[in-house]
């Protein structure tokens, strides 16, 4: 049995999107004594490049006709990518936009449709995202799984549609994870610690075990823990600060189960959770309309590079839960495949939108600073429940491979939105009376309230949404490849999709018109895929591929019209539904094996023409986000990957990706005085959000003997993402300065929160800019074990990931970040 230890260990080994990053330390394979000889050191050669299961099947990464790549868990663990995100900064094409907590958007090429909030939950996905064989996608709360004891990450680029059906519009990400293994008796243990500069301390503790039960049986274990320091320092008003907010944990297992009471069956049950929870939000505030330096009757804020203004605490958590069981039978000239998998998802967030309710209350209300002031806690929760049903058979013969199958899926998403304050109508009741009666011209009316908070009477829920959803889905899909000769092979493939979602929704309260209405939207369609390869000689191949992608579409929410602008609710407004958005791929690849076996070049080159694209916009005043289709729109560009072990003890690997994604229409909307102009920035020729032009990384590893049989190392990072945008309205002519006059009382103009202010206009940029992080790692390992000290973010750099706004930023404006500069020490054992 073998035996090593890690814990957020170094990335040594290259971009392990190419079969060179797949192979295993060369410490792992001296002999007892530490002689280091050559022939004793593992070698990159085709009999360790990294088997993928991107078709459904079984091949060898480089044999893949498409753009792929599948960092291995030794990739991983060396790389110190403990999430998703850190995976896609070392992936060309590949981006996951930090939201939040638990919250992201991941993109594949460029195409993206702009930042998906938590009240939007009808959004689907554009990446779809599996467990093994599971679908776990779920819009903004896909879940973040710990990467520890997976095999590899699959990152398929392009539509995948034809074989995983809506949400892969763009490409899919697979985690694949270890299954059990018969026969086998292993295991491994990883822990660490860590302490971030000017933050808190982290640490990890994770194990996994391989039990073999009898001959024809093995259950696998799986556990992991980990503290998450904080970084972000929250002043309150009091103008105290309370220090590293944003600390959390994350904590989880995963149990599986193989029986195989016979050559040609077997059958794969397993549980699988994970329960996250964090404390506060990774965002600067920029500007808050409580907290300013541009107030002179209550205490000027200037806050710093690392903090945000709060008057409650904010947390997030997510539980959630896998059960699967997959059964196998070779019937010899085919195999069959069933995958039944139940998931359940549970995810509470806790916003601090005090600035948001306050500026309401102020405007238009005109309440006093009392009832400005008042804390104001937005709770968003989300109950999602999905059973799926995949079956498949796959076989070959002679020059034909086949696969055909069926896939049906029935899901649920309850959510619900509740804004609320304590003694709101007691202290603001009389400045609501009062604008109530001046706009309805009835002179006695007098508001006593809209809705009190289940079980306390003297709060009142401010803002009401309580959204059910019910999804079904019914696929047909097959693939065939035929060899045409040794050399040449065509694959044509095709999937039939009939889907329906059906959506109750009920919304009440101040901020919002009472509504209890439900709707209907249905799409049935076809998604092919056609590809074509040829081997040049046997270590290069030429592919070119055609292919679609869809995304379905769905059901607006209403608009908070009480709290719209006229102009805005004619911009915004009778936007009840969206449609199915399309992409068409174009693509042509190469890819090539030199040095033996020891490095890997490939190149893709893509064109991609979207139709419908699903663009979210931030409605103005109104607080409300809507989706809006753009008619056209493009992204055309290039990923290129290089990964080589010229010697022994040395191996390096560059990833770079160009992504021109563009919108091609312009949408317009006509005003109440007949002036036509251009929605939210949705015009021809602007960027498309979320996703950088350029993006690359680079990694390398140098080991040395240093006796005893252990061997030295140390490894680097780089990884640069070019300059991005959060929405495409943040394009918009105008966008990046906030009028702090805007938010005036409609019955006493010309007072301000905090007035009379020093400046009449604040100044952001709405783009966000490129940035650069460069992580280290020294380390030593044999054998058995692994230990490392790593510094991430060397340069301790601040990238700004995405902004944050309240009230189309008359509220706020803030930046979702990254953590700073970080210590520790990492070990991994295997036994």
């Amino acid at each position: 049995m073998r035996s090593g230890i890690l814990i957020l260990a170094l990335l040594a080994v290259p971009l392990a999107v190419s079969s060179p990053a797949s192979a295993q330390d060369p410490a792992e394979g001296q002999d007892a004594a530490g002689t280091g000889d050559d022939e004793e050191l593992p070698q990159f050669t085709e009999e360790i490049s990294v088997t993928v299961t991107a078709r459904k099947r079984e091949e060898d990464l480089q044999s893949v006709p498409f753009s792929i790549v599948a960092p291995t868990q030794q990739a991983l663990r060396r790389r110190g990518a403990r999430s998703l995100e850190d995976v896609s900064a070392n992936v060309a094409g590949f981006s996951v936009q930090n939201l939040g907590p638990g919250q992201s958007q991941i993109a594949m090429r460029g195409v993206s449709a702009g930042q998906v909030v938590r009240d939007q939950p009808g959004v689907k996905e554009q990446v779809g995202v599996y467990l093994d064989e599971s679908v776990i996608s779920l819009s903004l709360f896909t879940p973040d799984i710990d990467l520890f004891d997976m095999s590899r990450i699959e990152v398929l680029r392009g539509p995948q549609g034809t074989l995983f059906g809506s949400g892969s519009l763009s490409g899919t990400v697979r985690y694949i994870t270890n299954p059990p293994a018969i026969g086998v008796s292993e295991g491994t243990a990883e822990l660490g610690f860590g302490s971030l500069d000017g933050g808190g301390l982290g640490h990890d503790a994770k194990f996994a075990v391989n039990i073999p039960l009898g001959r024809a049986a093995a259950a696998r274990v799986t556990a992991w823990n980990t503290g998450i320091g904080g970084f972000m320092d929250a002043v309150q008003p009091d103008l105290s600060v309370n220090e590293n907010v944003n600390g959390g944990r994350r904590t989880g297992a995963r149990v599986a189960l193989r029986l195989q009471p016979s050559e040609r069956f077997a059958v794969t049950p397993r549980v699988i959770y994970q329960d996250v929870s964090m404390h506060g939000w990774n965002r600067i505030d920029a500007y808050n309309v409580l907290a300013n330096p541009f107030t002179t009757t209550r205490p000027a804020v200037a806050l710093g590079e690392r903090q945000l203004y709060t008057q409650i605490d904010e947390p997030y958590t997510d539980e959630f839960l896998l059960g699967d069981i997959t059964l196998e039978y070779d019937f010899g000239g085919a195999s069959l495949t069933s995958i039944t998998s139940f998931t359940n998802r549970d995810v509470e967030v806790v916003r601090d939108a005090s600035a948001l309710g306050g500026s309401v209350a102020f405007s238009p209300f005109g309440a006093p600073e009392t009832g400005y002031t008042l804390d104001f806690p937005l709770v968003d929760s989300t109950i999602a429940q999905g059973l799926t049903q995949e079956v498949r058979v796959a076989g070959g013969a002679e020059r034909v491979d086949w696969l055909a199958g069926a896939f049906y899926s029935s899901s649920e998403r309850q959510y619900g939105q509740s804004a609320y304050a304590q003694d709101f109508v007691a202290i603001n009741g009389g400045a609501v009376s009062e604008f109530l009666r001046a706009v309805t011209g009835i002179p006695d009316l007098v508001w006593t309230g809209s809705r009190a908070l289940a079980g306390h009477p003297d709060t009142e829920e401010i803002f009401y949404s309580d959204l059910n959803y019910d999804f079904e889905q019914l696929a047909a899909f097959g693939e065939v490849t035929l060899s045409v000769t040794d050399r040449l092979r065509l694959t044509g493939g095709l999937r039939w999709y009939d889907f329906d979602e059906h959506r109750t929704q009920v919304f009440d309260g101040l901020f919002a018109d009472p509504l209890d209405s439900e709707g209907t939207v249905r799409a049935t369609g076809v998604a092919p895929r056609v590809i074509a390869s040829y081997d040049v000689t046997p270590a290069t191949q030429l592919n070119a591929q055609v292919s679609k992608g869809f995304r379905l579409g769905g059901i607006n929410d209403p608009l908070n019209a009480p709290i719209c602008s006229p102009a805005d609710l004619v911009t915004f407004g009778n936007r009840g539904t969206w449609e199915d958005e399309e992409l068409w791929n174009y693509e042509a690849g190469v890819k090539s094996t030199f040095l033996g076996g020891r490095g890997t070049f490939n190149a893709s080159a893509f064109y991609m023409d979207i139709r419908n694209l699903q663009a979210t916009v931030t409605a103005g005043t109104c607080s409300s986000r809507i989706i809006f289709n753009v008619p056209d729109a493009r992204s055309a560009g290039v990923e290129l990957e290089l990964a080589a072990q010229p010697t022994t003890f040395f191996d390096f690997a560059l990833s770079a990706s160009v992504a021109d994604a563009r919108l091609q229409s312009t949408v317009t909307s006509t005003d109440d005085t007949g002036a036509v102009g251009v929605v939210s920035g949705i015009e021809a020729g602007r960027r498309l959000p979320t996703t950088p032009r350029f993006q690359s990384a680079a990694a390398a590893t140098w080991r040395w003997l240093v006796g005893g049989g252990w061997v030295g190392y140390v490894s680097g990072t780089f990884q640069h993402v070019g300059s991005r945008f959060t929405q495409v309205g943040d394009q918009a002519e105008g966008f990046g300065t906030v009028d702090l006059t805007a938010l005036a009382p409609a019955l006493r103009p010309g007072t301000f929160i905090g007035g009379p202010l020093t400046q009449s206009f604040f100044a952001f940029d709405p783009e966000l800019p490129a940035y650069n992080i460069l992580n280290l790692r020294v380390g030593i390992l044999d054998g058995r074990w692994d230990v490392a000290f790593f510094i991430d973010n060397v340069t301790d750099e601040r990238a700004l990931l995405a902004l944050d706004q309240e009230r189309g930023t008359l509220a706020r404006v803030g930046y979702l970040t990254n953590p700073p500069r970080s210590y520790g020490v990492s070990t991994r054992i295997d036994f």
